[in-house]
């Protein structure tokens, strides 16, 4: 249990870095006074532009890489359980970005950060994920539909390729690494319970409307 404790916090402390919060403090202001509240990349994107949008999303991506690449790096000596750890420590990021303690555990959604754990575990989900995002979005004009589509799919992903063995796991380990998995989606669905009832409403805002400038 040390190593998934040491992964969590590993996560959590890379997840701290919250990269919308500090560009927005960059340009004397605080993105969590705007739109929807939150600091991750969607908010900043809508309030502060497609620019801002990029790089808010590239910074919360990367924290969840260079996290899964250190816990790579310290534990490359267990690979029946290093998938497992990987989720752990992606988990922990997004606990880090959704909660920081800094910030009265006033974060994002983690969509960003669960991106860029994507691209640290498994390429083929990343490229999965992002077509199914960007038809998703572009059909339906909301990015939480998408959001919601690809945290799902990530977690069918994992349990599909995983139990063909495709990450080393040992079978007593792989209900684990499936329960990790599933509480990462819910994380991302919980996260999302204003936007789901606002698309029940047909009151969700659209990809592309109007921004509210600062």
């Amino acid at each position: 249990m040390m190593e998934r404790a040491v992964c969590l916090i590993i996560g959590y402390l890379f997840g701290l870095f919250q990269t919308g919060y500090l560009y927005s403090r960059y340009h004397h202001t605080d993105i969590r006074n705007y739109g929807s509240g939150n600091s991750g990349a969607t908010n900043v994107l809508r309030v502060m532009g497609k620019k801002a949008g990029l790089i808010v999303f590239l910074g919360d991506s990367f924290k969840a890489i260079f996290a899964c690449l250190l816990t790579r790096f310290l534990f490359r000596d267990q690979p029946e359980l290093l998938y497992v750890y990987l989720l752990y420590t992606g988990f922990g990021v997004i606990l880090g970005h959704n909660f920081p303690f800094y910030m009265g555990f006033k974060g994002g959604k983690g969509i960003a950060a669960t991106a860029g754990l994507f691209a640290a575990t498994d390429i083929r989900i990343a490229l999965i994920c992002l077509v199914v995002f960007v038809l998703a979005v572009a059909v339906t004009r909301y990015v939480s539909v998408g959001s919601i589509l690809i945290v799902t799919i990530f977690a069918v992903c994992i349990i599909v390729f995983g139990s063909h063995g495709d990450y080393g796991v040992g079978k007593e380990h792989l209900p684990e690494l499936y329960a990790v998995a599933v509480c990462i989606c819910l994380m991302a669905i919980w996260r999302h319970r204003p936007n789901i009832v606002r698309l029940l409403n047909g009151t969700e805002n659209k990809f592309g409307s109007k921004k509210q400038k600062i």
